[in-house]
């Protein structure tokens, strides 16, 4: 009787542990799908001489300093698909500075473009990183703003080793994952609060210290740099657009669209656990901008 007492007491004591281990979403579509070499799907966007591919092309290190940053874009433009990157971040003082990865459609829609971003904000010894996830539609990020941002402090130390993070945009949704666990789902409302043109997939590394860290009040350091980004298990598949309409996207799911009972419970634990910011709950906002929010 002792012994079965200790034992349920040790598996009562353990609960709070377990709750906080990370759950399996069931389905791993990073693993499920091949990475390219980096020069096989993507090529330089500005600054070269501070990007560095390795000789087999499976990572890429850019880096910022205070002559330039650095960024990397898609070969082909894509009308929906699964991208994602393994990104190892940098350890200490990186306030002001941003590492992103995202797609956008600025270059082909100047002034009016598509953007769904992963962006991490940088920040100062002893506070977590931020990772703020948006998106704007047909030029909400240009003149009129009206982002759709959702951040998190994640459950890991993203400087420590590397960690996938990836999106899946379908006619239907757009899915953020942070290592296989959807963090956020952003549903098609309407046609005109979703993204349907065709976008590339971005990489970078650049200062903005006019709002990254505490909105400003933190700026880029220079004594520290170079600031350093690290990628590899590069993927970027779906339909060009240049594919034929039968093209179908990557599935979200074993069901193929949407989230699985699985994947909704990973989701709404790493929400719980590691949300810090939501566009929908904040009083600030004119929700009239962000039909979408109307469920809150």
């Amino acid at each position: 009787m002792t012994l079965f007492l200790l034992f349920c007491i040790s598996f009562l004591l353990s609960l709070p542990y377990c709750s906080n281990a990370q759950p399996s979403p069931g389905y791993y579509p990073s693993w499920r799908l091949r990475p390219v070499g980096f020069y096989h799907g993507f090529t330089n966007l500005w600054g070269p001489q501070h990007q560095w591919v390795s000789s087999d092309q499976s990572s890429l290190t850019i880096w910022l300093d205070s002559n330039s940053g650095s960024g990397f874009k898609s070969i082909r433009a894509f009308r929906n698909g699964y991208f994602a990157a393994s990104i190892q971040l940098q350890r200490g003082y990186t306030a002001g500075v941003i590492t992103a990865f995202y797609l956008s459609n600025n270059e082909a829609h100047p002034g009016f473009h598509d953007e769904v971003d992963m962006e991490f904000l940088g920040t100062k010894p002893g506070e977590p990183y931020t990772l703020q996830t948006n998106v704007y539609v047909r030029g909400s990020g240009d003149g009129r703003i009206i982002g759709r941002e959702m951040k998190f402090h994640l459950w890991f130390d993203p400087t420590a080793a590397f960690h996938n993070y990836a999106i899946l945009w379908n006619q239907r949704e757009i899915i953020f994952f942070v290592d296989d666990v959807p963090i956020r789902r952003y549903a098609k409302w309407s046609a005109w609060t979703f993204p349907r043109r065709p976008m590339w997939v971005y990489g970078s590394i650049w200062d903005a210290s006019s709002w990254a860290t505490d909105d400003g009040k933190y700026r880029a350091d220079y004594r520290f740099q170079p600031f350093v980004a690290r990628f590899t298990h590069f993927i970027a598949r779906g339909c060009t657009a240049a594919s034929p309409p039968s093209c179908r996207p990557p599935p979200s799911s074993p069901a193929g669209f949407g989230l699985s009972r699985l994947q909704r419970a990973a989701m709404e634990w790493a929400q719980r656990r590691s949300l810090v910011y939501d566009y929908c709950r904040d009083p600030k906002r004119d929700h009239s901008l962000t039909p979408e929010c109307r469920r809150f």
